[in-house]
Formats: structure tokens, C-alpha cells, sequence
């Protein structure tokens, strides 16, 4: 699971990096981030392979709204990609 979770960290930062590059313009801002990272991530990267599941695409939207509500929410320890690709983790595996 330790792969897993470092791979599914090194794939949310890449789509980090890769929206920030698609919205340049604007610096970054997208008020609807999480439909493009959602796409991008089941879509075009090797993320369903590394959950076991193709995440219903409305579905992984509210997820990772939520997990950015919690995550902005408190002080953090861990990178959000930490915190994000666990808690997929574990909703995925629960899910199955």
C-alpha cells in the first residue's frame, strides 16, 4: 500500500503541476479544479490502475471537494497529496 499511496501522491502532484501549466494565464485559478483534475486523473493517468476501480467521475468531483474542505480546513501535517491520496485510498478500497 506504501506504493501505492507514494504513486497516487507523485500522480496528484502531477496534475497539480499540469493544471497550473493549462491555467497560466490566470495563475492557476480555476473555480471548477476539480472537474478538470478529476478528467485528468481517470482519464490520462495510470490512477484507476493504481485504486483497483474507474472512479465514477461525479462521484471523484465530490471527493476531492471534499477532501479539500477537510484539508483547508485544520492546520495539516502531511502534503495534501498525502492527505488526499489516503483518504482515496481508503474510500476505493472500502468501495470495492
Amino acid at each position: 500500500m506504501a506504493d501505492t499511496a507514494t504513486r497516487i501522491c507523485e500522480l496528484l502532484h502531477e496534475a497539480s503541476e499540469t493544471h497550473h501549466r493549462v491555467f497560466r494565464i490566470v495563475d492557476g485559478d480555476d473555480p471548477d479544479w476539480a472537474s478538470w483534475y478529476t478528467d485528468w486523473l481517470i482519464d490520462l493517468s495510470e490512477l484507476p490502475d493504481l485504486l483497483g476501480t474507474t472512479p465514477v467521475r461525479s462521484e471523484f468531483i465530490y471527493m476531492l471537494v471534499t477532501l479539500d474542505k477537510e484539508y483547508t480546513s485544520a492546520v495539516q501535517k502531511a502534503a495534501w497529496e498525502d492527505f488526499y491520496a489516503r483518504r482515496l485510498i481508503d474510500h476505493y478500497a472500502a468501495v470495492k
